[in-house]
């Protein structure tokens, strides 16, 4: 591997299925790694420090802050998240694609600093399913949920400052597109040819 590798970003609402979406095209495409971010947050059951996140104390954390050593950085929900710049720009130059799954935040701070980076946006179909999906999970009360989909307002519009645009109805579907964007192969799935379904979308979250 010679050529340095592309920055690829991906993000959504909370139950749009950004991370089943991320994590299945890593299963898929050979070249493609993902960059484990760090926190402040306590690792939840099952987890693993290096492999979900790096799990840090706030000093550390602020710590990188101040030594610029974050592409980008958040907080959210009250815990602090953050994207190495180290890490990222080893594994591009080493060839590796580099996949990073952030909210709009992140994005932001990813747009301004990585012109380059192709940057993905996931709609759920509606407000209705998003709100369906979050009470599926069954892994926060009803008091998250209902910020987790008033952050969801607020985070949609976002979507125009991203250069593709997936509309998560059909999962396998969603895949298929995804790895076609990584694998520049996805034109069909610009902005431009999604606005108006995106549009749609984005009625349903204020319709009541």
């Amino acid at each position: 591997m010679s050529s340095r590798g592309s920055l690829f970003v991906i993000s959504g609402p909370s139950g749009s299925g950004k991370s089943s979406l991320a994590n299945r095209a890593l299963e898929d495409i050979p070249n493609l790694r993902f960059s484990v971010s760090h926190t402040t947050r306590k690792p939840r059951a099952g987890e693993q420090d290096s492999r979900e996140y790096f799990f840090v104390s706030q000093e550390k954390f602020q710590e990188m802050v101040e030594e610029s050593g974050f592409i980008e950085h958040a907080c959210v929900y009250g815990y602090d998240y953050g994207t190495s710049e180290e890490s990222v720009e080893a594994l591009r130059q080493e060839g590796f694609d580099v996949l990073l799954d952030i909210d709009v935040q992140g994005g932001r701070q990813v747009r301004e600093s990585h012109p380059e980076a192709v940057l993905v946006f996931v709609f759920p179909p509606s407000l209705e399913v998003l709100t369906r999906r979050l009470k599926d999970r069954k892994s926060d009360d009803e008091n998250v949920i209902t910020r987790r989909l008033n952050t969801a307002k607020e985070e949609i519009n976002a979507y125009r400052k991203y250069q593709y645009v997936i509309i998560n109805d059909d999962y396998e579907e969603s895949v298929s597109e995804l790895k076609a964007i990584i694998q520049d192969t996805g034109s069909a799935f610009r902005l431009e040819n999604r606005h108006d379904r995106a549009e749609e979308i984005i009625k349903t979250f204020w319709e009541n």
